[in-house]
C-alpha cells in the first residue's frame, strides 16, 4: 500500500509538472490580434533613399525646383532597415502604405510573452516654411491603444525619411508641395 501511495503522489507531482510546462508554452504564444493590412504585403528591395534624393538634388542644380516621388516599396525597405539595427525593435515586418492621403505603417510587435498587430496612419503636412511635419493621425495596437514608444520610434524613423540626414532639411530644400496618391508619395519643392 505505501509502495502505490508514493506512485501516485510521483504521477501527480510529473502531471502537475506536465500541466505547468503545456500552460507555460500557451502564455509564451498569446496574440492579440489587431488591425489587419491595409493592403497586400510590400516587399523590400535594396533601393537607398539616399540615391533618390541625390538625384532630385542634382536635377534641381539647374532648374532650382525638386521632384522627389516615393514608392511604398522604397519606404518599406528603408522602414525595415533602420529597425534592424536595434538589438529590439518595437516593431517586426513593417509594411508602409501610401493609401488614403497618408502613410499607413504596419507590422508586429512582439514582447515578452504578447504578440499584436500594429497599424499607425501618419498625415504628412507642409508648415509655412517649407518643412515636412509629420501629424500622427491613427494608432492601433492590437485590442489597445499603441504604446508611446512604438509611436516615438516611427515617427523619428518617418522624420529622418523625409527631414533627417538626407531629407529635405539637409538638403536645403523648401517643399512646397507634398501628395499621396495610388502607392506613391510626390514631393515637390525649390532649393533654399
Amino acid at each position: 500500500m505505501i509502495r502505490s501511495k508514493d506512485t501516485t503522489r510521483v504521477k501527480l507531482g510529473l502531471s502537475a509538472v506536465l500541466i505547468s510546462m503545456v500552460l507555460a508554452t500557451i502564455a509564451c504564444q498569446i496574440h492579440l490580434g489587431g488591425p489587419k493590412p491595409p493592403g497586400e504585403p510590400i516587399p523590400t528591395a535594396t533601393n537607398d533613399l539616399t540615391e533618390v534624393w541625390e538625384e532630385a538634388i542634382s536635377a534641381a542644380l539647374t532648374t532650382g525646383k525638386v521632384m522627389v516621388i516615393l514608392n511604398e516599396v522604397q519606404l518599406t525597405t528603408f522602414i525595415a532597415q533602420r529597425l534592424e539595427t536595434d538589438e529590439t525593435p518595437l516593431l517586426h515586418q513593417p509594411q508602409v502604405y501610401l493609401r488614403q492621403n497618408a502613410i499607413q505603417v504596419f507590422g508586429i510587435t512582439e514582447r515578452e510573452f504578447v504578440k499584436a498587430n500594429v497599424l499607425l496612419a501618419i498625415t504628412p503636412l507642409v508648415d509655412p516654411d517649407g518643412n515636412i511635419i509629420l501629424e500622427l493621425t491613427t494608432a492601433e495596437f492590437g485590442p489597445i491603444p499603441a504604446p508611446k514608444a512604438l509611436k516615438e520610434t516611427i515617427s523619428a524613423v518617418l522624420t529622418e525619411a523625409f527631414t533627417g540626414s538626407f531629407g529635405s532639411l539637409a538638403t536645403g530644400i523648401r517643399v512646397t508641395t507634398l501628395a499621396i496618391n495610388d502607392g506613391q508619395l510626390a514631393i515637390v519643392g525649390e532649393l533654399r
